[in-house]
Formats: structure tokens, sequence, C-alpha cells
């Protein structure tokens, strides 16, 4: 090679990218084709595994068998009210009393629990009122009430309060003004508000529990919160506001003498809220025990046949304290006019008590009595009773 062809041939080597003594450098080799993933086999389920329940002995069939077949459940009402008392008076009194167990369910009161009397499984014995019944029999979606629900006994009567300010002096003055009814499907919410509307009276009935209503009633925000149970109510009783409230007098007048009876609250019953020397006026309904009409010979019947044999023959115990005072104003052998009786309480009465059952004043029978007389309207309540009673005894001669 000449000189000058060497020197050209320098010059180029930077333009070709190699230089002296370099290897040239080969392409990169080309990554290969991704094997397609294929998602992984799902793990094949696990065998469900029977489990089964524990086998029971005989003691343990034998056990619970004895438990169903000797305990009646009877909805009574709201705590510290007065079917909730007497429900736990009914626990414990018969407690033991032929293997018998009573268990007392907490309800609405009497005017929700001839509903779940009626419907509701499980319940055997319910407190419930006339008025109750009867609105149940008026129900149109309820069939032939009478042939499911029969009366073991009638106990007593419950009493109409009206608490208010000192300032409402007339039942009427709380006409349009809001009054508490207690809970809704209660025995207050129903008894309390066909009373109102027997004697004529509209309010604005509103619907909460009995102390939420007489803080209420303190602040201003109520007018007057009703309470029909049967007296004394331990709620009202340890109501602790002063002398700025009071219990008004309910005339008996209008439509309540189709359903209801003349009543009284005393200074005894109320220190806090009646007036010494004078007794407070009002109405009352009468409280039934009653039971589901289980056809006879079965086994629900059964239970409630062992539980009538112990009520009636332990009923002196209920008559001692501390038991309700109530339980001193029952005649078991009163009647329910159109309702039937439980057979095992009929069949008890009938070969246990030798005199004729005495019925118990029905509030139709007031009615009659008030036709018979010229212009009785709000009379005097004693000297009507009384007038009553011996128009009724001299009927039955």
């Amino acid at each position: 090679m000449t000189r000058r062809a060497a020197l050209w041939f320098a010059l180029l080597l930077p333009w070709t990218g190699l230089e002296a003594g370099a290897q040239p450098v080969a392409d990169p080799p080309l990554s290969p084709t991704p094997a397609p993933v294929r998602p992984a086999r799902a793990a094949p389920p696990k065998p469900r595994v029977q489990v089964s329940a524990p086998r029971e002995s005989a003691e343990d069939v034998a056990l619970g068998s004895h438990l169903n077949a000797n305990t009646v459940a009877v909805i009574s009402g709201t705590p510290g009210g007065t079917y909730f008392r007497m429900a736990s008076d009914l626990a414990f009194v018969l407690d033991g009393v032929k293997d018998l167990r009573v268990l007392p369910v907490m309800g609405k009161g009497a005017g929700q629990n001839a509903y779940d009397l009626r419907y509701l499984r499980g319940i055997d014995i319910a407190f419930v009122r006339t008025d109750s019944l009867d609105q149940l029999r008026k129900d149109k979606r309820v069939g032939n009430a009478q042939s499911h629900i029969a009366y073991i006994a009638r106990l007593f009567n419950d009493e109409l309060h009206v608490v208010a300010g000192r300032d409402v002096t007339d039942i009427r003055q709380l006409a349009g003004r809001k009054v508490s009814f207690d809970v809704r499907g209660s025995g207050t919410d129903v008894s309390g508000r066909a009373m109102f509307a027997g004697i004529g009276l509209a309010v604005d009935a509103v619907n909460v529990d009995q102390p939420k209503a007489l803080a209420m009633l303190e602040r201003g925000e109520l007018a007057a919160v009703v309470s029909v149970a049967a007296k004394p109510v331990a709620v009202l009783a340890e109501f602790q506001a002063g002398d700025r409230f009071h219990l008004l007098d309910v005339p008996f007048a209008g439509g309540v003498a189709e359903s209801y009876m003349p009543a009284e609250l005393t200074h005894a019953d109320y220190p806090l809220l009646a007036p010494e020397g004078s007794a407070v006026r009002t109405l009352a309904v009468g409280t039934i025990l009653a039971a589901y009409n289980w056809p006879k010979g079965s086994e629900r019947y059964n239970r409630i046949a062992r539980f009538v044999d112990a009520f009636f023959s332990q009923y002196d115990a209920f008559l001692k304290a501390p038991r309700h005072p109530k339980w001193r104003e029952v005649n078991l052998t009163a009647e329910v006019a159109d309702w039937p009786r439980f057979p095992a309480a009929r069949d008890w009465l009938e070969h246990r008590i030798a005199p004729a059952p005495r019925v118990a004043a029905a509030p139709g029978e007031v009615a009659q009595f008030l036709g018979q007389r010229r212009g009785a309207g709000e009379v005097d309540r004693d000297q009507l009773y009384q007038e009553f009673l011996k128009w009724r005894d001299e009927r039955g001669r």
C-alpha cells in the first residue's frame, strides 16, 4: 500500500465505528417468545364434613319432655306494670306445684296481648281485658276469635288514671291538647282511647312509654298522662313532682256505660296525687286471665289444665303479702259475658265449688240499669253503684 492510500484508510476508520483490533459486536439475540401462561388449576373442593347432632341420651330426652310438658308461658305487660307484677306472682307462687313452671313473658299490655295469644307461637296464657277481646272480635282480619280464646278467670278491674297539672281542673280542658296513652298497642292505648271517645273527649293523642311521658309532663310538653292499670300503679305512686300535678275526675256519662264500670281512686292509693277526704271519680275495665283454646287432650291443652289446677288450688297464697293487692278482688267463679270458659277451668269449678257461680257485673248491665233511671248522668258514684248492686240482686231472685 502506498503512503497516500494508507493515510486515506486511517481517516476513514472513525466513520466505520471500528477501532483497530476491535471485534464487531453481533446483534443481541432475540428473546424467545414467552409461552402462554396457563391459569393455576383450582384446588378440588374439600368434601363437606357432615356434622351430626350429638346423640341425646334417654335421660336428656326425658328431661326435655318433662320441662316442656310442665312449662306454660304467660304474656304480661311492661316492666313495673300491674300485669308484669302479677305474672311474677304466678311464677313465684306456682313454681314447683305439680312440677309446674310459669314462664312470664314481657308484653306490651292487654291490647297487643289479645293478638299475641291468638297468633304468637309459644304463648299459652295472657292478661287481657274485656274491651281488648271485644276489639279482637270486631277485627275483620281475625276469624272467629271466640273459638280460639277462652278465659280461665275474670280477675279484677283496671282503673283509668289521668294525671295533669293543677291548672287543669276539669278533664274537658284537655280537648285538643297533647295527651300520652303509653306505647302503641298497650292496654292503655286501647282502653284509654276508647274511654276518652266514650265521654266524647277528643285530644291530640301521642304514644310514649310512661316514664318518658311523666318527664315530658314535668317539662310542660304534655297536658296529661293516661294510664289504665290496676291501682296502685307503681310508676304513678312513685311520681315525685311535689304538688304540681293531680288525678282528674272522669265522668261516668255518655257511651262509657256500655263497656266500662264506675270506679274510684283515693288518697290511700296515691298520697301525692289524690286529695285527702274525697275520692277521685274514674272508670274501670275488667281484666281477664285468658288461654289459647287448644283441643282437649292435646299436649298444649294438658299444660294449661295443669296450670289451672295449680292456680285454683293454691289461690289462697295469692291473698298474702307480698303479692299484689288486686288478687284480693278476684272472684274465681265470676263469668265473662259472651266468651267461653276454658274447659279445664269450668270442670274444676263445677267439681270443686258447691255454690252456683256468681256472675260479675257486666258493663251492659250498668247501661241497662241507667236506662231505667231518669236523667242518669254524672251522679254520686257510691250511691249509684250500691243501687245497681241492689237492682241486680233483685233481678236474680
